[in-house]
């Protein structure tokens, strides 16, 4: 188990092992985030109270549902390199905050729109609202923290507390609407006991929402690859896999 572990604390293993993976995660986010964005705009009936505005939907839940568990991936890499020191642990961290951002910024956007139609109005302080815009601004501190530091070390070492004192946001997301009173209605997909979503509704919600942690699984891995190209630029493997890339290319060149 700690041998597993140190393993994927490489961050040469690790950069070789998810090279393998890219391909099968874009293929397989593209394919149900585009076959569920489908299905649910085009083959699923108008809802009988909001009409067609509900749709946005399966943009909206995926964006919020996976920008809440990209920080508590985040929170945990932050963890696991304050307890073990795991560089690659903080590089991971690193590659997460700009991807969550987007995807925050993706849920209050859509927020908007979608209420808009069905509240009258594009913004409320609504309690889960504004825990989610303070998660955007979480997101936004670590990405500004990385910056004000010119020593990595340092600069790994305030986001990871940063990220870990800020997960405590997260539960306050998800249970505000049975905290507080809320415009929001309560969770419609529940993993214990029945689902208040019509199945020919959740059905391709589920797909575009696997899609949405598939892509955000792509896009960590991406992110973290060139993480690692920038901070082990100077080591051996390093620079031999950027000779062994411009010989191919020159191969190909001169054919």
């Amino acid at each position: 188990m700690w041998t597993t572990f140190h393993k994927w604390g490489s961050p040469r293993w690790f950069y070789q092992f998810s090279g393998r993976l890219l391909p099968y995660l874009a293929g397989l986010s593209l394919l149900l985030l585009a076959g569920g964005a489908l299905w649910g705009l085009a083959l699923v009936p108008a809802d009988y109270k909001q009409g067609n505005s509900f749709r946005i939907i399966y943009v909206h839940v995926p964006a919020s549902a996976v920008a809440m568990g990209a920080y508590m991936t985040m929170a945990i890499a932050g963890a696991i390199h304050l307890i073990w020191r795991m560089k690659l642990a903080a590089m991971v961290m690193k590659a997460i905050a700009p991807i969550g951002a987007s995807l925050t910024f993706l849920a209050l956007l859509t927020g908007a729109v979608w209420g808009k139609p069905t509240w009258g109005t594009w913004w409320v302080w609504d309690a889960r609202i504004t825990s989610v815009l303070i998660l955007f601004f979480l997101y936004l501190g670590v990405m500004a923290l990385h910056q004000a530091f010119d020593n990595r070390d340092a600069a790994a070492k305030a986001c990871a507390v940063l990220v870990i004192v800020g997960a405590v946001n997260i539960p306050i997301i998800y249970w505000s609407v049975e905290w507080w009173y809320s415009l929001h209605q309560p969770a419609s997909i529940r993993f214990i006991g029945e689902s208040t979503i019509h199945p020919s509704m959740l059905r391709p919600l589920m797909a575009t929402l696997s899609g949405m942690y598939l892509f955000f699984a792509w896009a960590m891995l991406l992110f973290t690859r060139a993480e690692i190209l920038d901070r082990e630029r100077n080591t051996r493997w390093v620079q031999e896999l950027v000779c062994g890339e411009s010989a191919r290319g020159n191969v190909r060149l001169s054919k």
